[in-house]
C-alpha cells in the first residue's frame, strides 16, 4: 500500500502508470449522447478539465451494454464503434499530461429513465425507446422506476461478457485507468446490498454470496485490461439505512465495504473510490463538507488499499489536507469542477505549490510556472 503522501499535488505511482498530481475529474453523467456515442460536448467538456490541471481525467459511466444505460442520452462502449470518438479526447487528455480513465457501469433496475432535467422522473416505455431492465430481484428501486426482470445465469454471464468486451474497447481506445462501477444503486450495488437483494441462491443471503456477481465483474475487468494499467472500483460504502422495525436488515454497512475491500485488494484492484447512498429512496445522509472522507480513511486503514475521497470537496486547503495526511490517497471533484474547469491550477497557486501551465496559457499565470509536458506514456 502507497505511503502517506506529501501533498495534493505530489504523483502517483500505480503499476506502470505515473498520475501528475491527485486532483481526480469525477464521472459525471451528461446524458448528451446518441446512441452512446461521444460527441464535440464530451470532448470540450473532458479537455476543459485537463487543460485546467487535473491529473486524472474520467469519462462518465460508460454504458456496457444499450440496457446497461440509465437514460437514452448516456455514454457507451458497447460496440467498436465507440471507440475513436473517445481515443480522440483521449489523446487530448494526455497531451495536457493527464491520465484519460473510464467508469464502466451497467445500471441495473434503475435503467430507461427520462434524463434527470425532465420532470417529472418516469420510466421511459419500450414504445418510446426504453427496454427491459434487470436486477438482481424483481424489486424496482421506487414506484417511478421500471420493474425489473431478475437475473438468471444466462443473463449474468451475458453481463460479464459485455464487461469484458467493454473493457478490451476501453484499452482499445487508450484509457490508462478503468474504474468498475458498483456505487449508487446501479447494478453491482444492487447485489451487494441486502436492501436490494433479497434472492436465496447462491448470490444472495451472506456478504460473500451478495460479492459473488459483483467479483465475478471485477474480474473479468482486470483480467481484460492490459496487466501494467491499474484497476479502480467505484463503492458506496454505506447504504446510510440502519437496521429499524420497518427495515430489520438495514444497508449495506461501512464494515461490510471493509471486508469488501479486503476482496478487492486480493483481486489486484488498485484502488477504492469511496461514494455512498443512491439504492434506496429511504436512505438518511448527513450530508456536509467532506462527509464522505471518513470512508475513506477507513478502507484505506483497515482494508489496507489506497483509496479516493469523494463529496463536497471544495476548498484547495481541504482537499490538500485529505491526501497528506493520508485519509485518501486521491480527492475525486465533481460540481466544483463544472464551477471551475479551472480549479487544479487555482489550489496550486492557493497552497504554493508548481502547477503546470499550458504554453497557451502561460501569460495568465501569476509568477513563474512550469511549462506543461504531455504524458509520457
Amino acid at each position: 500500500m502507497a505511503t502517506a503522501p506529501n501533498d495534493l499535488f505530489s504523483p502517483l505511482a500505480q503499476r506502470s502508470v505515473t498520475f501528475p498530481n491527485r486532483v481526480v475529474v469525477s464521472p459525471m453523467c451528461q446524458y448528451s449522447y446518441t446512441d452512446g456515442i461521444s460527441d464535440d460536448w464530451q470532448f470540450v467538456h473532458l479537455g476543459s478539465r485537463a487543460v485546467g490541471g487535473a491529473g486524472t481525467v474520467f469519462t462518465e459511466a460508460a454504458a456496457v451494454s444499450p440496457e446497461g444505460r440509465i437514460t437514452l442520452g448516456d455514454l457507451g462502449i458497447w460496440t467498436d464503434t465507440h471507440i475513436a470518438p473517445l481515443a480522440r479526447i483521449n489523446a487530448f487528455v494526455k497531451a495536457q499530461g493527464a491520465v484519460p480513465a473510464i467508469q464502466l457501469a451497467h445500471a441495473g433496475r434503475k435503467a430507461s429513465m427520462a434524463k434527470p432535467w425532465d420532470v417529472p422522473s418516469r420510466a421511459v416505455p419500450v414504445n418510446e425507446g426504453g427496454w427491459l431492465t434487470v436486477g438482481p430481484t424483481t424489486e424496482r428501486f421506487s414506484e417511478t422506476y421500471p420493474t425489473p426482470s431478475a437475473l438468471d445465469r444466462s443473463g449474468m454471464d451475458k453481463i460479464v461478457a459485455d464487461f469484458a468486451a467493454a473493457t478490451q474497447r476501453s484499452a482499445a481506445a487508450g484509457f490508462l485507468l478503468a474504474e468498475v462501477h458498483a456505487a449508487h444503486g446501479y447494478l453491482l450495488h444492487e447485489f451487494l446490498s441486502p436492501l436490494s437483494n433479497t434472492r436465496t441462491d447462491e448470490y444472495g443471503g451472506s456478504l460473500e454470496n451478495r460479492a459473488r456477481f459483483p467479483l465475478e465483474i471485477v474480474r473479468t475487468v482486470r483480467a481484460n485490461f492490459p496487466a501494467e494499467l491499474p484497476v479502480w472500483v467505484r463503492l458506496s460504502v454505506t447504504d446510510w439505512i440502519d437496521p429499524s422495525k420497518n427495515i430489520p436488515t438495514g444497508g449495506l454497512t461501512v464494515e461490510d465495504s471493509i471486508a469488501f475491500a479486503r476482496l478487492l485488494k486480493a483481486e489486484g484492484i488498485d484502488l477504492v473510490d469511496c461514494s455512498s447512498g443512491g439504492n434506496d429512496p429511504r436512505q438518511q445522509i448527513p450530508i456536509g463538507a467532506g462527509y464522505q472522507v471518513a470512508f475513506a480513511d477507513r478502507i484505506r486503514r483497515e482494508a489496507g488499499i489506497p483509496t479516493g475521497a469523494v463529496g463536497m470537496i471544495t476548498a484547495p486547503e481541504q482537499a490538500d489536507q485529505i491526501v497528506r495526511t493520508g485519509q485518501a490517497d486521491v480527492v475525486l471533484l465533481a460540481r466544483e469542477l463544472l464551477r471551475d474547469p479551472y480549479w487544479p491550477l487555482h489550489a496550486a497557486e492557493a497552497l504554493h505549490k508548481p502547477a503546470s501551465w499550458p504554453v497557451q496559457y502561460e501569460r495568465a499565470a501569476h509568477g513563474k510556472v512550469e511549462r506543461r509536458e504531455p504524458l509520457k506514456y
